[in-house]
């Protein structure tokens, strides 16, 4: 989609300096050519600036000055810049009505606005709302509700029961409402413990490719509104997340575990079962959660890479400290009697 500089300037409520020039992509810095829109946000990237070919840039205005070509002025480069790659780049929706490929329960309740894809299979009394879309293969439980705008781009599976309100993106393989992970032990057996619970998801959630969202075992497990969760993420039974945190691929929360709004969860952490996790509460990468934590901060834990000489000497030196810890105490004890019986006499 082509739009001229000063139209996107006036839609997005931004200050145009330079010429008005056509812009019909996005690009990076470097690889932009004059028919692109570029930001600045991170300043290791300022380097490109001054070279780069792009038709205009979003920028703050303390960078105006560098950039050669036509600028966009905005307190946010990058807020800003999402607004305008949604207008250069329009998602095409799908044609509303169900595909005659669909399998559809005669009870299921389906807004006219609604786009059901091929494939799809749809249980009974489900209810979908006005302009939702169902790609592909996408599989609806009984009694599953599907709020105003949400999209569930492929194959995505909603358990029964399963909730989620207006403005929901679910990407492929997404798996809300799966039975949670509870055994009980019958000597050296399992039994499964029934999960009767449920699953609802607020407004604006973002769930990513292959994650999954566990039913309770009793009460629902709660994502609240403007939760972004990323690829390959579990969260576990009743498991209770607050607004607008988000929680990056590869992480793990174990189930009854409550994490406050706000927060963020850097790629491939993992929590344990049953923590409460305070407000804007921030995990670094592969942090391993294993207590609550009241106060707001940023948390980690973990070793990062370094040269394997180097690791392997630390790993030798944590191999004696056991023994090392034994010959402090007896060190400490002997000083300790030292002291007690007060200084040797003088020989004579």
């Amino acid at each position: 989609m082509a739009i001229a500089a000063s139209e996107l300037a006036a839609d997005l409520g931004l200050s145009l300096q330079g010429g008005d020039v056509t812009l019909s992509r996005v690009a990076p810095l470097d690889t932009a050519d004059p028919g692109s829109l570029s930001y600045l946000a991170d300043k290791r990237y300022r380097a490109h600036l001054g070279e780069t070919r792009a038709g205009a840039v979003i920028i703050r205005s303390a960078d105006a000055d560098a950039a050669p070509c036509a600028v966009l002025l905005a307190d946010n480069p990058e807020l800003a810049f999402a607004h305008a790659a949604a207008r250069l780049h329009p998602r095409r929706r799908q044609v509303s009505g169900v595909h005659p490929s669909a399998v559809v329960d005669p009870s299921a309740d389906i807004h006219p606005t609604a786009a059901i894809g091929p494939l799809c299979v749809i249980d009974a009394d489900v209810h979908i709302a006005a302009d939702v879309e169902l790609g592909p293969h996408c599989s609806i439980g009984a009694g599953a509700c599907i709020g105003a705008g949400s999209r569930l781009v492929a194959r995505v599976t909603l358990c029964p029961g399963a909730r989620i309100g207006a403005r929901n993106l679910l990407h492929p393989g997404a798996v809300i409402g799966r039975e949670g992970f509870g055994f009980a032990k019958d000597g050296e057996r399992w039994v499964r413990i029934p999960q009767v619970g449920g699953v609802r998801l607020g407004d604006d959630v973002e769930i990513g490719a292959n994650s999954t969202v566990d039913r309770g075992a009793m009460e629902d497990t709660l994502i609240a509104d403007g939760v972004k969760i990323d690829n390959l993420v579990q969260i576990g039974h009743n498991v209770v997340i607050g607004e607008h945190t988000a929680m990056a691929a590869c992480s793990g929360i174990s189930g009854s575990t409550q994490i406050g709004a706000r927060c963020t969860v850097a790629g491939a952490v993992g929590m344990a079962g049953h923590l409460h996790i305070a407000d804007d509460v921030h995990f670094t990468g592969m942090a391993m959660v294993t207590r609550s934590q009241a106060a707001a901060g940023v948390y980690s834990s973990g070793i990062p890479a370094m040269p394997n000489a180097e690791w392997r000497r630390i790993i030798a030196r944590l191999r004696r400290l056991d023994v090392l810890h034994a010959r402090v105490q007896q060190l400490e004890q002997a000083l300790t009697e030292a002291g007690q019986n007060g200084p040797a006499p003088p020989s004579e």
